[in-house]
């Protein structure tokens, strides 16, 4: 999957702003698909403009810019649709807290110790996430699939971390690297 498409997949379903797609990458449900930012967000909605797979119209704001809206054409769904009958992409998981973890052995104890608490909140912020956009789509079965499999992920991890957080912990340094004396 592609910006375009997530910018397609997010107008299928209702008109937006390109800061209200941008909103929905970050924060929204869209958050686990792709990554997506202002800087591929807009030329992609432009190259959908141009294809013709979308159209747009400015509204006044009192006291604020005039914003745009997009909407997404009949040859856009058909597009989308098409699209989701490509085949897929690997499922791609990135995580920087990762890295840290490699090298937990070469840090200090109470760094290793708050960045593993702070990723553990952060998971556990994510999941009950999840399940707020379960109580929003609780009517759809597809988005409730989804965000099932999502809430199920994210418990596997946080579960895993309350498990073996000590194991990072404890192979950290246990204090910090003193500096050579020039």
């Amino acid at each position: 999957m592609n910006v375009r498409t997530l910018c397609l997949s997010i107008l299928y379903r209702e008109d937006a702003t390109g800061y209200e797609i941008r909103r929905q990458c970050t924060e929204g449900e869209c958050a686990y698909f792709v990554e997506a930012s202002f800087g591929s967000i807009y030329p992609a909605l432009a190259r959908l403009e141009n294809d013709g797979l979308v159209t747009s119209r400015t509204e006044t704001q009192d006291g604020k810019p005039a914003k745009k809206i997009y909407s997404i054409t009949e040859a856009g769904r058909a597009a989308f649709v098409h699209q989701l009958s490509e085949p897929l992409g690997p499922s791609m998981f990135r995580s920087p807290f990762l890295l840290f973890a490699c090298y937990a052995h070469l840090l200090p104890k109470e760094l290793v110790e708050e960045r593993v608490t702070g990723f553990l909140k952060e998971f556990t912020t994510k999941r009950e996430t999840l399940e707020g956009f379960l109580g929003e789509h609780g009517n759809n079965a597809a988005d409730t699939w989804v965000i099932n499999y999502g809430r199920a992920m994210m418990e596997v991890a946080e579960n895993h971390l309350r498990s073996h957080m000590h194991e990072l912990i404890t192979m950290a340094r246990a204090e910090p690297k003193k500096e050579a004396a020039e």
